[in-house]
């Protein structure tokens, strides 16, 4: 509805700039296309500094469209991690009564992992239409998409009620969640980075990533209440599916709130001039882009581990290691998620005024300090600063929020959103599938340091991806 109140004139002002100095350099290619095609190849000619918004006042509309897309992002997010939170509950509920706990757990949690499994082919499909038939389309369908299978998680038969079709229904809409988040993060990304003023990208991209973070607090604490104010036995009977019955009710609103969302200004712009790519613009990508997908997956190598290490798996891991209490270990995890959320938007900030390469290096390099004060504390017996140790290595967890600043100028504004998935759901598949496995193993072999190590591996590879930038002209 706002784009059909908004006058053309002013739905294509914030894109005219760009279209005109950034789009991707397109040229006939000689010897193809039949009578009334024009096959084009564009090629990597293009100013990353360019290709992202025109320059202008931060304003009301960029205000509202970054808070929708924030909240939207969050619902989403919330949406897709519940599950985790409830995993013990699940395996208990939807596979054979005399399984072991722990094997019954084991298979819950390899749901959940499908969920993962998903993100790249997601991502690539939605990304593919996202290029050819609008930004906004997507980024609606990819709510819709995990509202639904939420919703229907929270009303599933049990495996008492359904026998083996209760696991197999649950995986389906498992893998349905995956796709939706695979095209939902860097179609988000895309969308407010386009949307944005050219010198607010950072802080776009870091205010889109607070907000999925805050989907990750919610569910725990929600989770946390729910398992406080009722018995083991409420939650195994009704309680459980409320969290999932909640988030589907308020995708459908976050889905009714996207259609006050216009078009982004680049792909109208892109699209009035007939610039969209032709073909398969992941084709493209991989042809004419390679190197800035390495570039892509070596910053969401740190950012996989920055997630995963820090926020999510170290109140598990201090608790093996370091013997600390259950619940000083979750207190912990959400005011080092709140802190994280608060990073995200300093770091996109820091990213407009200092440039990305600078806002990185300080970041990755605060990360790896923080990360080691945290565990040579524990190692040595302090847990009296544990809370505000993980505060301050979450609040530099924050630097995850320049990735996406990054990818986006990147990649030229025709195969944006196709590179940009790509680099990210392939590169997060692959490093988000090891890390797990690999700093538990780490942990085991060589001690309660490993986690901080491994941080500090990928920390070195953000330092190299900075310094790369900051050589560029």
């Amino acid at each position: 509805m706002w784009e059909r109140l908004q006058p053309r004139a002013l739905r294509l002002q914030q894109g005219q700039e760009l279209a005109a100095e950034a789009a991707p350099t397109c040229l006939p290619r000689g010897g193809d296309g039949a009578a009334g095609r024009r096959p084009t190849q564009c090629g990597p000619m293009h100013d990353p500094a360019m290709t992202l918004a025109a320059p202008r006042p931060f304003d009301r509309r960029d205000a509202r469209t970054l808070s929708l897309s924030a909240l939207g992002g969050a619902l989403e997010f919330y949406d897709f991690v519940v599950f985790v939170f409830f995993a013990k509950v699940l395996g208990a509920l939807f596979f054979p009564p005399d399984t072991a706990p722990w094997l019954a757990q084991l298979q819950a949690y390899g749901i959940f992992a499908t969920g993962y499994l998903a993100r790249p082919l997601g991502g690539i499909v939605m990304a593919h239409f996202g290029d050819l038939v609008g930004r906004k389309r997507m980024f609606t369908l990819s709510v819709f998409l995990m509202s639904v299978p939420t919703l229907l998680i929270g009303l599933l038969p049990t495996y008492a009620q359904a026998g083996a079709l209760a696991p197999l229904l649950l995986l389906l809409l498992r893998v349905v969640q995956g796709i939706a988040v695979g095209g939902e993060v860097p179609g988000a990304w895309v969308f407010v980075a386009e949307h944005a003023p050219r010198a607010r990208v950072g802080f776009a991209c870091g205010s889109l990533t607070s907000g999925l973070t805050a989907g990750i607090l919610i569910g725990s604490l929600l989770a946390a209440w729910i398992n406080a104010h009722y018995t083991q036995q409420q939650v195994h009977d009704f309680a459980w599916r409320a969290p999932f019955l909640v988030g589907g009710v308020f995708g459908f609103i976050a889905v009714w709130l996207r259609r006050w969302l216009s078009e982004t200004p680049v792909f109208a712009e892109l699209r009035e001039r007939r610039a969209l790519a032709q073909g398969l613009p992941v084709r493209e990508v991989l042809a004419h882009h390679r190197g800035a997908v390495a570039l892509s997956m070596l910053a969401t190598w740190m950012l996989t581990a920055a997630i995963l290490v820090v926020v999510l798996m170290t109140p598990t891991l201090v608790q093996a290691a370091f013997a600390l209490p259950p619940a000083l270990a979750f207190d912990g995890n959400s005011l080092a998620t709140a802190a994280l959320m608060l990073g995200c938007l300093a770091f996109g900030w820091g990213a407009d005024r200092f440039g990305a390469g600078r806002a990185l290096l300080l970041g990755v390099a605060g990360l790896a300090a923080s990360t080691y004060a945290l565990y040579l504390h524990l190692a040595a017996g302090d847990t009296a600063h544990f809370m505000a140790l993980y505060a301050i290595a979450g609040g530099f967890t924050g630097v995850v929020a320049v990735v996406p600043t990054i990818m986006v100028a990147a990649f030229p504004p025709a195969v944006r959103f196709s590179g940009l998935s790509f680099s990210y759901n392939i590169a997060y598949a692959v490093f988000g599938g090891i890390t797990p496995p690999l700093v538990g193993w780490l942990s085991a072999r060589f001690g309660g340091l490993a986690p901080a190590h491994y941080v500090a591996l990928a920390s070195v590879v953000g330092a190299g991806v900075a310094i790369h930038l900051l050589r560029k002209p």
